[in-house]
Formats: C-alpha cells, sequence, structure tokens
C-alpha cells in the first residue's frame, strides 16, 4: 500500500510539473488540487470571514497562493503550522514589439532573462509560450486576465555551428541579448511579421486581437517531465527548482491530519529576483493573512503576535546535490547526495532562517516519519544565495527552517532530483501537519 502511495506521488509530481510550465500556471494547478480538496477560493480584497474546519485559499497577483486549514484551538493557543516555497523558475520573458524580421525572412522573439537561469541549456531544443494575457475589462482598473499555454513546440534558440566558433567547448561567453533569442518563424510574401505574436495568442484564445492589452508570457521547455536511471531513481524535468517543494507542501497540507493548529501552505512568487514584490516573501502578504484570520476567529493583535511566536516554518527551497564530477565546490564534510533524504540548510552568516534550535525539530520531525535528512552547507571559499526563510523573518518574527531537496544541475532547463528524496519529503511534511 505505501509503495502505491509513493508511486502515486511521483507520478502526481511530473504531472504537476507538466502543467505547470510558469508561475501563472503552477498556481492554477495548485488551486485545481485545492478544489478537489474541498478547499474554497476566497477572495483577498473580501472581509475575511472562517470557523474552525474552514478549508480555504486565496491567489495574490495569479502567481502566489495561500492555502489555509483552520484549526480548532485558536492560533494564539497552538501557533500556526507553515510550510513556504515559491512559483518561479528562471527563464525568459517576450519583451513588449518582440517580433524581430532579419534576413532571408527569419523572425525571432525579443526576450529577457528572469532569474538565474543556466543559459547554455535552452540552446537548441523545442519552446513554447506559457503565462497570462490581459484583455479589456468593464473598465480600465479591471481588466480580465486569460491563462495561455500553448501546447506545441514553437520556437528554438539555436547555437552558432562549431565551424564558425571552434573554440565553443572552451568556454562561451554568452549576449543575453544576442544569442538568446529564439527563432519563431520563416515569413513570406503573404505574411507580416508585425503582431505575429499577439495573432497567435488571439487566435489561440479566440479572442479579437484589438482586445489584448497586455501579457506575461514566458517560453517553456516542451519535452515532458520524466523519470530516468537504472531504477528510475532519479527526476529529469524544468522547474524543480521549486515546483517539487510546491507539490511537497500542497500534497502534506491536503493530507495533514491535525485538526487542532491552523496549517498554512504560503506559496510566493518572484524568489529568483529577490522576493521583492507584492507576492514575495519580503511583501507583508503573509503577515496580514495571518493577522487578517486571527481577527476573524475572535482574536486581537496580541493574539496575533502569540500566534506568531508560538509557530513554526519549514521553508521550502531546493538545496545542491553533490555533483562526482566537481568534488572541489562542495564543502569537504558536509555532501548532501541525491537519494539520501532532505537537507537542513544552515549558513554562519544568517542567509538561512536554520539555527540548531530549529534544525532540531526538523530532525525531530524526520525521525518520527522516519525519513533520513542531510546538511547542506556552503563551501567557505564559495558565495552562497538566501532564501525564502531569512527574508521572512524581515517581515514576522517567526521562528523557522530552510529545507530542501538535493538537486543536480539546478537552474538549468532541465535539473536532475530523486524520486525517494520527494517521497520523503511528502513524508516529513504530512507529520508536521498531522
Amino acid at each position: 500500500m505505501k509503495s502505491t502511495q509513493n508511486n502515486d506521488h511521483v507520478a502526481s509530481l511530473l504531472r504537476f510539473l507538466d502543467k505547470s510550465p510558469c508561475n501563472f500556471l503552477a498556481v492554477n494547478t495548485v488551486k485545481e488540487i485545492l478544489t478537489d480538496n474541498g478547499f474554497k477560493e476566497k477572495k483577498i480584497e473580501d472581509k475575511l470571514t472562517t470557523s474552525a474546519g474552514d478549508k480555504f485559499f486565496f491567489t495574490k497577483n495569479d502567481s502566489a497562493i495561500f492555502a489555509v486549514k483552520v484549526g480548532k484551538k485558536q492560533p494564539a493557543d497552538t501557533g500556526f503550522k507553515i510550510i513556504a516555497a515559491h512559483s518561479d523558475s528562471p527563464c525568459f520573458r517576450i519583451k513588449p514589439h518582440a517580433e524581430m524580421l532579419g534576413q532571408g525572412g527569419i523572425v525571432r522573439l525579443n526576450t529577457e532573462v528572469y532569474g538565474g537561469p543556466i543559459l547554455y541549456t535552452w540552446f537548441d531544443r523545442p519552446l513554447s509560450l506559457a503565462g497570462r494575457v490581459l484583455l479589456q475589462g468593464k473598465d480600465a482598473l479591471h481588466p480580465v486576465t486569460r491563462l495561455f499555454k500553448l501546447d506545441r513546440p514553437l520556437m528554438s534558440i539555436s547555437h552558432l555551428a562549431i565551424h564558425f566558433n571552434r573554440q565553443v567547448n572552451d568556454g562561451n561567453k554568452l549576449s543575453r541579448q544576442k544569442d538568446m533569442l529564439p527563432i519563431v518563424a520563416k515569413i513570406n510574401e503573404m505574411m507580416e511579421a508585425d503582431n505575429m505574436l499577439l495573432n497567435l495568442v488571439a487566435s489561440e484564445l479566440q479572442v479579437y486581437r484589438k482586445d489584448i492589452i497586455d501579457f506575461d508570457l514566458m517560453l517553456y521547455d516542451v519535452q515532458p517531465a520524466s523519470l530516468f536511471g537504472l531504477h528510475n531513481e532519479f527526476i529529469s524535468a524544468g522547474r524543480l527548482d521549486d515546483l517539487s517543494m510546491v507539490h511537497a507542501a500542497i500534497t502534506a497540507l491536503c493530507q495533514g491530519t491535525d485538526n487542532d493548529s491552523t496549517c498554512v501552505a504560503a506559496i510566493f512568487d518572484n524568489e529568483e529576483t529577490g522576493s521583492g514584490t507584492k507576492q514575495g516573501a519580503h511583501s507583508p502578504v503573509l503577515a496580514n493573512m495571518l493577522r487578517r484570520l486571527v481577527m476573524a476567529l475572535g482574536g486581537d493583535f496580541d493574539d496575533y503576535a502569540r500566534a506568531v511566536h508560538r509557530s513554526f516554518m519549514v521553508s521550502a527551497d531546493n538545496a545542491h546535490a553533490f555533483h562526482p564530477n566537481y568534488a572541489e565546490k562542495y564543502d569537504p564534510t558536509n555532501h548532501p547526495a541525491l537519494g539520501d533524504g532532505p537537507c537542513i540548510k544552515i549558513n554562519a552568516n544568517c542567509k538561512y532562517m536554520s539555527d540548531a534550535h530549529s534544525a532540531a525539530i526538523f530532525k525531530s520531525l524526520c525521525q518520527q516519519a522516519g525519513v533520513p535528512f542531510q546538511y547542506f552547507v556552503n563551501h567557505s571559499d564559495v558565495a552562497g544565495g538566501s532564501t525564502l526563510g531569512n527574508i521572512l523573518t524581515g517581515v514576522m518574527d517567526i521562528e523557522g527552517v530552510d529545507v530542501g531537496n538535493p538537486l543536480l544541475a539546478m537552474h538549468s532547463v532541465r535539473e536532475t532530483g530523486s524520486t525517494s528524496d520527494h517521497i520523503n519529503m511528502i513524508k516529513v511534511m504530512t507529520h508536521f501537519m498531522s
């Protein structure tokens, strides 16, 4: 039975990744999962009314989502159980007036890099478009949002042949403006490059081109997520960072059995660019929601402060797995390996929210759930980045731990993870919420 459930979790992750080629589609997929599990959507602008046993969610900017299971006891007495993750991944965004007509009638699209992708992994593969499109609404302040996902290959970013760059394998510095433009069409006398993209979008959405006001459209790799390895022990997919943690968090929230505590899954956007947006972890969006929730349950600001003090957050963003070809890049005594369990992420300069106390809590949760764990620590000569946890503590004084499953090729168009790590992360997160 457990083996079947584990296989179901992995298959569910692959489906989730394929349906979520960008942040907006990821949030929509999460909405579908939550709705299927009895959660109701609320509007963030409406007055919040709720009671024990309610399950609800709301979205911010169509790209962040916050889901809540309201416990029987007051949050001031139990605290909140929170899992945080993020919906965005490094990619390429289409600029306005994107069509660029070149010699021979070849049309390229003008793009801008989002986040920090490994650029050369995007070359010579079938790519398509996904995102959201804004249409004319009832007035200027209320445009209509439509999600967009083209399910066929549309373009490719082609390499220069090695014959013109014999040193390409010795290091190839890339220009984001020159080298990373995808080829989308070959035009002839009967075609116009102008508005080619808007015409395509209008046709796919079955709307008039004149009704399209603006868009957020991103490139994505159309190759489906898959398993590989002698025993199918590895996952190959785009956006494992951080959609695998989103999937684990939402699965744990839906399957958790703690009816006393209020449990929350907070899926932010824009972590890859610093979280400094209204839907990012550096905004007050989560703190505002929790404060409103306490007050909707009859509490006051003092009760909110007590609730935060008693709360615990698992900030889930993936870690770097040990790469056997590059041992010198890793800490000498901490080698997080694929398949050896979730990583506790620590940093002496507080780039993560983990400390000995919060790490001890997560280790105990892992032990109780029968899940192995390991540490991720940067090599002292290699600068590391930060993630959601320490950014959130600048907004609310909550205790928590930064964790994540180890990945190879993080920020590649296709990353590599472990099936057993994903299963184990779901186990410990579900135990946390039970």
